[in-house]
């Protein structure tokens, strides 16, 4: 039974973004936030079924997280086939096919939105990735489907094992994709038919084409049109674009008919937002007026902030301390000279300098 059919609707989900949902950020979102559902970073599977240990790194998840599901990318129907093995071994609720990444380096490869391009090797991959699953459900090792020696001995590393008692049975977890509107034009009918043959449990759809990268605003009537097509056809509609607030999200909700939604740069310092998602359920079913965004005050704000700094920290290492830097720029939006505060968040290298900056900001 596919986790995406016992969600409640409409849903609320944290939306795959490359470089944001690490391990630490989803961690915190779950804490102080619960979306019904999240992804991780999008991973590429040819490199992990080659045994790449930092990119197996990037499907670190815990277990608030739940339901948690593994983003990947890549072209090569096989590996897509060996990493369903692998994502099925390492505990996740769901696989998710990327194929709405405008980034250069991928969809020039003809991954990511790059398979819009290419329906039938689209659907190719779909099969291959759902058949890993069952055939993994069905009781298939790992070391039955070509993996390296590398890759099996990273995978062994990783594996959620049970603190005693008996293993559980293997059941097979659900396949979705998250997709644009087109490639270089809207061909949201065409494409979403194309997908819809291989009957994914789930699709995110990003109301923006490629060319268009997060230009321009994104068009919820073509996302309407993918929602009308998939009514009834057992895989559930999400979207994605432009949702920037409680009442943003309510609005197309109700105009585009679609399933749900996921949230991303809303988010960022923000796990709040997610809060809301009941007042959004009760607004949509019953027509009840709608509250303003969830109120956080300061001093929560930078009480998470060093949270996600410390959590960060912890699972990356101090050397890799930088990459927090872009989320604590977030918590500050909306503080009073929040500009220099920026500024002085964006150069800190520790954990202990962060408390430093943060304890005078606390007291605004």
């Amino acid at each position: 039974m596919s986790f995406w059919k016992d969600l409640p609707q409409p849903i609320v989900g944290l939306a795959p973004m490359d470089g944001v949902t690490d391990a630490a950020f989803r961690f915190i979102t779950s804490r102080h936030g619960r979306p019904d559902v999240l992804f991780t970073e999008f991973t590429a599977v040819e490199r992990i079924v080659r045994g790449h240990d930092p990119d197996l790194i990037d499907l670190r998840y815990s277990d608030i997280e739940r339901p948690v599901v593994a983003q990947v990318f890549g072209v090569d129907p096989h590996s897509f086939y060996q990493i369903a093995h692998i994502v099925c071994e390492l505990g996740f609720d769901g696989l998710d096919i990327n194929m709405g990444c405008p980034a250069k380096n991928v969809a020039q490869g003809g991954a990511g939105a790059g398979l819009i391009r290419t329906p039938g090797l689209a659907r190719t991959i779909l099969r291959r990735t759902r058949q890993g699953v069952f055939d993994w459900a069905a009781g298939q090792r790992l070391e039955a489907v070509g993996l390296p020696e590398a890759a099996l001995s990273a995978i062994r590393r990783r594996i959620r094992r049970p603190a005693g008692g008996p293993v559980p049975p293997r059941k097979a977890i659900p396949v979705s994709v998250k997709t644009r509107l087109g490639y270089d034009e809207v061909i949201v009918e065409d494409w979403i038919r194309h997908l819809l043959c291989e009957s994914p449990a789930a699709i995110s759809l990003h109301g923006r084409t490629l060319t268009q990268q997060y230009r321009g605003a994104a068009d919820w009537k073509a996302i309407a049109k993918a929602a009308e097509i998939a009514r009834g056809s057992g895989t559930l509609l999400l979207g994605n674009g432009d949702l920037c607030s409680t009442q943003a999200i309510v609005e197309r909700i109700k105009e585009s008919g679609v399933n749900g939604v996921l949230l991303g740069r809303v988010a960022l310092g923000n796990p709040w937002i997610f809060t809301s998602r009941e007042a959004i359920r009760n607004a949509i079913c019953t027509g009840s007026a709608l509250s303003a965004d969830p109120q956080v005050s300061a001093a929560q704000k930078l009480a998470v902030a060093l949270e996600h700094a410390q959590i960060y920290e912890m699972l990356r290492g101090s050397k890799s301390f930088q990459g927090i830097r872009k989320y604590l720029a977030a918590y500050a939006r909306g503080f009073p000279n929040a500009s220099e505060l920026r500024q002085r968040l964006v150069r800190i290298d520790s954990c202990s300098q962060l408390e430093s900056v943060l304890a005078p900001a606390a007291c605004v």
